[in-house]
């Protein structure tokens, strides 16, 4: 795995506001707009996107409000590989290029095999995933290949020994109100942990705002 400094935070767009709450593509541009050019005034640059977020239409909301809105140079973009819905080696490129025109770009900065278990492992390895993601790397649609996590070390183990030359960096959801939870991801940063580049993703970040020092 690479070693490059990631972005201090970064806008995660998967409940992007909408207009209305049962239709997720019902987008609120006009609030959108606001929160994505605040993002950047502030200095930050990492925005984070899926295929499959706000029912398969989050990447065309990124485009309408960031892509087409600020020069590609002030903003790093990152999306994901969905990988539980993927057929064969052929769907993973149609994918790949429907994501580009999705997001109105000519490569991702950042670029995830999306909720990687051993629900989807063995799909990975039939039709060599991540042989996918490092052949676009090498055609420069992709700066940074990584993966989002969500299973056991021993998993994670087993993929950076097998895979670990094509990964420059790792996700992980992270819940910092249960830190020492043995089903949570925070055992991987303990000592003897697994993750030498990692790139954390908060669950329940939401009630963060409500911590307090002790």
């Amino acid at each position: 795995m690479t070693q490059e400094r990631k972005a201090d935070f970064g806008f995660g767009c998967m409940r992007l506001p909408v207009l209305q709450a049962d239709q997720p593509d019902s987008f609120d541009y006009e609030k959108i707009n606001r929160l994505f050019d605040r993002f950047l005034e502030k200095g930050f640059t990492y925005f984070d996107t899926a295929y499959t977020y706000h029912g398969y239409h989050g990447e065309e909301a990124v485009r309408k409000a960031l892509t087409e809105r600020h020069p590609r140079d002030s903003f790093q973009l990152a999306t994901k590989l969905p990988l539980r819905d993927f057929k064969d080696a052929e769907d993973l490129d149609r994918i790949f290029h429907e994501q580009l025109t999705h997001c109105g770009v000519e490569y991702f900065d950042y670029y995830l095999l999306h909720n990687m278990g051993t629900n989807v492992y063995e799909k990975c390895k039939t039709y060599d995933a991540f042989g996918f993601v490092a052949r676009k790397k090498a055609e420069g649609k992709i700066r940074q290949v990584g993966m989002s996590f969500h299973d056991t070390p021993e998993l994670l183990d087993e993929i950076l020994s097998q895979y670990g030359a094509v990964l420059d960096f790792i996700q992980l959801q992270i819940n910092y109100m249960d830190w020492e939870q043995p089903n949570d991801n925070g055992q991987f940063f303990q000592p003897g942990g697994v993750l030498p580049q990692s790139f954390p993703e908060a669950r329940q970040g939401w009630r963060l705002r409500r911590l307090r020092p002790v």
